[in-house]
């Protein structure tokens, strides 16, 4: 047990923070009936950890470096368990979402540190098992994510999904400060508070400005300003990484093809993969009537599918190119997506299985080889920034995906109700409700011999708004695709590193934050 006891305490943390993210998904709409909230609000529960994670990873990877991984490790998984805790007693959203977003700076730390953490208690053969170990795990959990949420969910309320962190949080601490030991990487390296803001606050605005142009509008001087605001914290995040001496990310990176497009495809790939996830489960809970359970097994296809083929790629491709798994997996992806449009009105459960089939095929080809293509484009000294900073990209990836898709969603729903005219009242409102799951409460409102009509319409318009999502996502899919494909080809056989301005990380270092 001593020997594996590092990898159990990191094995434990990462299937917490992995399975909290598939649980959720499933549980949003119980969420939104208790706590009467709105379609936006629940765009926020997602975002807030989202952003959290995405403007905090490479600031908690550098921390640690300085102060310690174990430390860091173990902070960040106190503040998770403890801020899941505040999830699970809130009584209004506004709670919630505060208490989600503490949840992503704790598993902004916890993922900061993870690979790095097994990189020092393990080496050579051992290694390569506990790597081996921890990517197992971490399939499993995304896979086990929908069924446990929908267990949990349907028999013990919507809270228990969270307060199931709070006992597997405290046996992780306790065990990671006991048996993982403490390392640094380059303790003289400053942080970069400035860039860690620009970036947090550019992140955030441009989030918020898709949110609130699905309601206000895209011409309105409130989502133009959120906008500008955005793209000002933008511009100063860049001249702040070209001018200071240890940036948050050097942005010279970028000058390199490979990089800039596993780091556009790893952004564009979460988008496409898991943004209209929200919609599939409302629309199975809200619109069609199924219990969290029978939700959770009807997604279950994807994170199954990709755990199987990524078990499978990983033993029959060795020696291809990284390029072409992920530039294939991601036309896969982007193929899946489109053949969720066949949802209709008149659809069951069942229509979604052959798209989430091949999106998990595409998923499983892609996830496994994103890092290493990440690693693979910069020099050794610059491989914890490059796996930083693709799981940055990747986390704002689904935070941009769940506001884009809410506005697509709200304008498909809203344009067939306003069609249809057969649901009074102000049809975007009702779309808004239809997307915060109250289907079956719009149509209890109605009169009694309109009923069958009204619902067949709310079915209708959910069909309306998941298809511009998904022809969205789709598009997107295949773009990353293409743009990995193309790249990789024009990539020539070498190429000139970019100055590094800070001093070479020891071995333990490259990898600090390069998790999943």
């Amino acid at each position: 047990m001593r020997k594996w006891g590092p990898l159990v305490a990191v094995c434990l943390g990462s299937f917490m923070l992995l399975v909290d993210v598939t649980i959720v998904i499933v549980a949003l709409p119980d969420m939104g009936a208790d706590l009467g909230s709105s379609y936006t609000d629940l765009q926020w529960v997602l975002d807030a950890y989202s952003l959290a994670l995405a403007a905090l990873m490479l600031g908690a990877g550098s921390l640690a470096d300085r102060v310690g991984r174990r430390r860091v490790f173990v902070l960040g998984t106190m503040l998770f368990t403890a801020a899941s805790l505040l999830c699970a007693l809130s009584l209004d959203t506004a709670t919630l979402i505060a208490a989600r977003a503490l949840q992503g700076v704790g598993g902004a730390a916890m993922f900061a540190t993870t690979i790095a953490l097994l990189g020092h208690a393990y080496q050579g053969r051992d290694r390569g098992v506990a790597f081996g170990v921890w990517g197992s795990i971490s399939g499993a959990a995304a896979a086990m994510g929908p069924i446990l949420g929908g267990l949990l969910t349907q028999h013990l309320g919507w809270e228990a999904i969270f307060l199931i962190n709070v006992p597997i949080g405290v046996a992780t601490a306790l065990m990671a400060w006991r048996v993982l030991g403490e390392s640094h990487g380059n303790r003289s390296a400053r942080l970069d508070p400035i860039g860690m803001l620009t970036f947090t606050l550019g992140a955030a605005l441009l989030t918020y400005g898709f949110v609130r142009a699905g309601g206000a509008g895209w011409t309105e001087g409130g989502t133009l300003a959120v906008f500008a605001g955005a793209a000002l914290a933008f511009v100063v995040f860049v001249v702040t990484e070209v001018r200071v001496a240890e940036p948050m990310i050097d942005l010279a990176l970028f000058r390199r093809a490979s990089f800039g497009a596993i780091m556009a495809a790893g952004l564009l790939i979460q988008f496409a993969a898991f943004s209209g996830f929200p919609q599939m489960s409302v629309w199975l809970q809200s619109v069609l009537g199924y219990g969290p359970v029978e939700a959770g097994l009807a997604l279950l296809p994807l994170a199954a599918t990709s755990f199987v083929v990524s078990a499978l790629a990983g033993r029959f491709l060795l020696g291809v190119a990284p390029t072409w798994s992920i530039g294939i997996g991601a036309v896969f992806i982007g193929v899946g997506s489109l053949a969720l449009t066949l949802v209709d009105a008149g659809s069951g459960w069942a229509a979604l299985t052959p798209g989430l089939v091949l999106g998990g095929v595409g998923v499983g080809l892609v996830m496994p080889q994103l890092a290493g293509a990440a690693l693979a484009a910069v020099p050794p000294a610059r491989a914890g920034m490059a796996g930083g900073a693709l799981n940055t990209f990747r986390q704002l990836g689904f935070a941009l995906g769940i506001a884009v898709v809410g506005v697509l969603f709200r304008d498909g729903a809203a344009h067939t109700l306003r069609e249809a005219g057969s649901v009074g009242g102000d049809p975007h409102a009702t779309a808004e409700a239809l997307g915060g799951g109250r289907a079956q409460e719009i149509a209890a409102a109605a009169p009694a011999d309109s009923r069958d009509v009204v619902l067949g319409t709310l079915r209708e318009a959910f069909a309306a708004g998941m298809d511009r999502t998904f022809v969205l996502c789709g598009v997107l899919g295949i773009a990353a695709g293409a743009l990995v494909l193309l790249t990789g080809r024009a990539a020539p056989a070498t190429a000139a590193a970019p100055p590094d301005r800070r001093p070479a990380p020891d071995s333990e270092t490259a990898p600090a934050s390069a998790s999943r």
